[in-house]
């Protein structure tokens, strides 16, 4: 018995008890998860929402959005199509479309090995696919080369081509597909409809050097204007196809081989009017920004929100580093640099926005009471280092010349040459003089970008030029380089031809920047950032804005029709008729509108009702009734004292 229970009190002793089991069987149970394992699951969880909305949106019927629209702001008007279409409207005009920058589909030809498998897939618009699968092949397949500006050794990339080459950009973000579906409404089709697909990434001369863009765009006008029955095209040119067929009308007429043969009455025989859409006829601050640091607007918010990140070295690729490399070799940008001067753009003390302030408030009293906080913005000086030298009196600025200045070498990005083209090559003693300027106007940005991007600049000078003609009968202006500048070119022959600026209002847009400088690290870096921390009534982000449609101001996109080309000058010796037509902004109201069909955003008023209407009736042979502005536009180009 004893031993019995002697083993009893040793099992007892060894087993563990009841509650230990317990606690040994929860412990197993428990699983510890990974940081893998969290991601997984995050990733599974945001495709399983993914695909359920995805599976929801298309059993619902199609007229639900709309009835869920209609029932929250009442009912919506007629699509323009076909309220042209009630009142009798139909094809008469064929149309021509010339898409800006960005917004055209790209695709490769021929590649390195690390684009295997991608013949004639979509490497710029739809799904931007290869972007996160391959970037850095990416990159350099996008690239162009920054001796030549043309395609590096062994790649090939070229835009598509029809109507699919801009309707869409991505999937779901429409660009010119809404108003080419409004014109189908009214009996419009390929035959008479043309999408003037071209690589906009090439300086525009070089477009025709390379893929004869322009005399394509030349023979398929004429075919259009033949088969249509003589009727003359209308041509909606966007963005930066703006200035891009300003290119093409002094190319067209110039003689052989520079030009297009065309002779000197070619645009009064097959043009009738072009309507110029969001045009950055006189240049986009914007541009400065992006050529000089890789930043806008948007990229000085998102520093803001999360600091560092967009520095940081990210799977290896600085991120902005290599959008700077690859959007230097891109000529076409140095299109969009501002043109004309102090003249056009105002200096230091002065700009022709002056008294503008942007607010957000609706009262007269609160406007004025903004209007007395505010410190003065200079509009005129695009670019200055700290917010003292972007409001003080000039005369209270003391500025040392950056021309000249010994550049030293930068140690620190002496090792970065496989993602740099510039800045490596630019000493401590090259950025000291850069900010010792404290403040740039339109007189010196391009001089500045000349001592920050010497390579990029001397394809630029041969493909651009950004000032103000004094004498336009000098013969140096019948080079291609003063094509596409408004300010250094005469208009064609064409007494009976018609031009259009039509842009959106409202919208804070891009005017000048308060700069600081970078602090120097032991990788790559840009040495030039926007002050984000700088803001007020009038600033934000360290950005000054002013009125317009987001990226292109109103000053920019409406000069030339309000005043310079207004009438028989020396811009427009045949006294073309112009026109002014502005759209003011208004947001959709919910977002079953998805971008709305009143917006005077740059790339959504491409969907704004208004705007596709007028289209359509100058299309279809009807007269507008002249001009519709909502801002100072004419106030504002009177105090620009322009030879005319």
């Amino acid at each position: 018995m004893a031993l019995i229970r002697r083993r009893k009190q040793q099992n007892d002793v060894d087993l563990p008890s009841t509650d230990d089991n317990e606690n040994k069987r929860l412990k197993r149970g428990r699983k510890n998860y990974t940081c893998l394992d969290n991601c997984c699951w995050s990733i599974g969880c945001i495709c399983t929402v993914w695909w359920l909305l995805l599976f929801l949106y298309n059993t619902m019927p199609a007229s639900f959005p709309q009835y869920v629209t209609e029932k929250i702001t009442g009912p919506l008007p007629d699509p323009p199509g076909v309220k042209c279409l009630k009142e009798g409207l139909g094809p008469k005009h064929p149309v021509v479309f010339v898409p800006g920058i960005v917004t055209g589909g790209l695709e490769l030809w021929e590649g390195h090995e690390c684009a295997e498998g991608l013949f004639r897939k979509r490497l710029w618009g739809g799904t931007f696919g290869e972007v996160y699968k391959r970037p850095s092949c990416w990159l350099q397949h996008m690239s162009l080369d920054n001796i030549t500006g043309l395609d590096p050794s062994g790649i090939r990339v070229r835009p598509v081509s029809g109507l699919v080459a801009a309707d869409y950009f991505a999937p779901g973000y429409f660009v010119w597909a809404v108003l080419i579906a409004n014109l189908a409404r009214v009996g419009y089709e390929e035959k008479n409809m043309y999408m003037a697909a071209y690589d906009w990434r090439l300086s525009f001369q070089n477009t025709e050097v390379r893929d004869q863009t322009l005399s394509r765009l030349k023979s398929n006008i004429e075919l259009m204007v033949q088969i249509n029955g003589g009727e003359k095209a209308v041509i909606i040119p966007h963005s930066m196809g703006v200035l891009y067929f300003l290119h093409f009308m002094k190319w067209v007429e110039a003689p052989a081989p520079m030009g297009g043969g065309g002779g000197p009455d070619w645009c009064a025989k097959h043009i009738k009017a072009v309507m110029n859409i969001g045009g950055p006829l006189l240049g986009a601050p914007k541009a400065l920004a992006g050529l000089f640091s890789a930043e806008a607007k948007d990229i000085a918010f998102a520093r803001g929100i999360a600091p560092g990140v967009l520095d940081s070295d990210v799977f290896h690729i600085q991120t902005l580093q290599h959008l700077m490399r690859m959007s230097r070799t891109w000529d076409s940008t140095m299109s969009m640099i501002p043109k004309g001067g102090e003249t056009i753009w105002g200096g230091l003390d002065w700009s022709p926005e002056e008294g503008y302030y942007p607010n957000n408030t609706t009262s007269v009293s609160s406007q004025n009471e903004s209007k007395s906080k505010a410190r003065n913005p200079n509009y005129g000086r695009f670019i200055s280092f700290g917010r003292d030298a972007a409001e003080l009196h000039s005369s209270e600025i003391q500025r040392i010349d950056f021309r000249g200045a010994v550049k030293g070498r930068n140690s620190a990005n002496s090792t970065c040459r496989e993602v740099w083209t510039e800045y490596h090559e630019m000493g401590s003693g090259g950025i000291k003089a850069i900010a010792e300027y404290k403040t740039y106007t339109a007189n010196d940005v391009v001089d500045m970008l000349q001592f920050v991007a010497p390579k990029m600049m001397e394809r630029g000078n041969t493909h651009y030029s950004h000032g103000l003609a004094d004498n336009l009968d000098d013969p140096k202006y019948a080079h291609y380089r003063h094509w596409s500048n408004a300010l250094e070119t005469k208009l064609p022959n064409a007494a009976d031809m018609e031009i259009y600026s039509m842009y959106g209002v409202g919208i804070p847009t891009e005017r000048a920047y308060v700069y600081k400088l970078t602090p120097a690290t032991e990788r790559c870096y840009i040495p030039f950032q926007i002050d984000n921390a700088a803001g007020d009534t009038g600033l934000k982000d360290g950005v000054y804005t002013v009125d317009g449609d987001e990226t292109v101001p109103a000053l920019s996109a409406g000069f030339m029709c309000a005043k310079g080309w207004r009438g028989k000058t020396r811009f427009n010796p045949s006294g073309i008729k112009t026109y002014v037509r502005e759209y003011p902004h208004n947001p959709p109201s919910n977002f079953l509108e998805g971008r709305g069909t009143e917006s005077g955003a740059h790339v959504d008023i491409l969907g704004n009702f208004q705007l596709i209407e007028d289209l359509i009736r100058v299309a279809a042979g009807q007269q507008l009734d002249g001009d519709r502005v909502s801002t100072d536009i004419f106030k504002w180009s009177q105090k620009i004292n322009l030879k005319l």
